[in-house]
């Protein structure tokens, strides 16, 4: 295989954190080819990029084919469903689309000797921590199949490096948020179950809006959560790839800004910075929703020297209106 990384596979290349990640890609000097199954994801996100439609569940022939034709050096794997609520209401479909798709690609990687990947993972491994920030090595107790789904890949991943000599890097992260500053690109999910889409969409009279629950172990009652923007994320799945031309074995890294923000503080600043003062009824709990979750960034810090540079609350909020009031309708064009 050759040292220099060129052309990636993207799994999930087409949905949110995919396309941001596909045009730094772009702008790095790399050839991203994307497979996606366009579930969630639009290929009017992706212009200029070489697309393959297909589902990990199922397209074993064709992802091998792909391989096989384009050459891909290593893989960024982003595809997988990421509802919590959803996840713990309905197990099997995350088992199903997260760890066999996953074991999928693997398979078809090793039948055609790539070996090199980064894995979007989360740090909902965590469950519910006993410290905060929570680090790398703290216990991984996840309150719901979502974050257990996820955990059993990167678990996969580590006896895969030592068994075929798989070279890998998982990514934990929290709340992905933000568009581009231009408002070009952002979030388009046919039900967006983020709390600052949701908050956008409240803001410019477009749906209801309610936080879901006020009763938690927290100064304002509301859930804690670490928001890093969409932009910062992307610039960290290329650290982790750059990262993977020396490294052997598994690794894994928080990607976080180490401060947290509520649900009440994220709701105040869309408020503040769309000029509405939408409704905001408090709801009953959504099932496997943890109090808090911040996460340690300094291991990821240091060894491949990522710094976040747009994840001030006023930055994402400012983005993701933006790029909401800007596609009311997402990506699909005007009649």
């Amino acid at each position: 295989m050759k040292k220099n990384l060129k052309k990636i596979l993207v799994t999930g290349g087409a949905g949110y954190i995919g396309s941001f990640t596909i045009q730094l890609l772009k702008k790095s000097g790399f050839t991203p080819i994307v497979f996606d199954n366009l579930e969630k994801g639009h290929s009017e996100a992706i212009p200029k990029t070489k697309l393959y439609v297909g589902d990990l569940r199922k397209d074993l022939e064709l992802l091998d084919q792909v391989f096989k034709h384009e050459k891909p050096q290593a893989v960024i794997h982003f595809a997988g469903h990421i509802e919590v609520g959803e996840s713990v209401l309905n197990p099997q479909k995350f088992f199903f689309n997260n760890v066999l798709g996953s074991l999928n690609l693997f398979k078809v990687m090793l039948k055609n000797d790539v070996s090199k990947i980064v894995f979007s993972s989360t740090a909902a491994v965590y469950g519910e921590p006993k410290k905060i920030p929570v680090e790398e090595d703290d216990p991984k107790k996840p309150t719901n199949p979502y974050g257990e789904s996820k955990l059993m890949v990167e678990n996969i991943l580590k006896w895969y490096g030592q068994a075929y000599g798989f070279s890998a890097i998982a990514l934990r992260y929290f709340n992905a948020c933000g568009a581009s500053l231009d408002g070009n690109l952002g979030q388009d999910y046919p039900n967006p179950t983020h709390l600052i889409t949701r908050a956008c969409h409240a803001a410019l009279g477009k749906g209801k809006f309610a936080i879901f629950g006020k009763d938690y172990p927290t100064p304002d009652g509301t859930c804690i959560r670490d928001y890093i923007h969409v932009l910062d994320l992307a610039q960290a799945h290329l650290l982790a790839l750059k990262a993977l031309k020396k490294q052997k074995g598994f690794q894994v890294y928080n990607v976080a800004t180490g401060k947290g923000a509520s649900v009440l503080e994220i709701v105040k600043m869309v408020k503040k910075i769309s000029a509405v003062n939408f409704p905001s009824p408090i709801a009953p709990r959504r099932p496997g929703d943890p109090a808090r979750l911040i996460a340690s960034s300094k291991k990821i810090r240091k060894e491949l020297g990522f710094k976040p540079e747009y994840s001030d609350l006023e930055t994402i909020v400012k983005s993701a209106l933006k790029w909401h009031k800007n596609h009311p309708e997402g990506f699909k064009k005007k009649q």
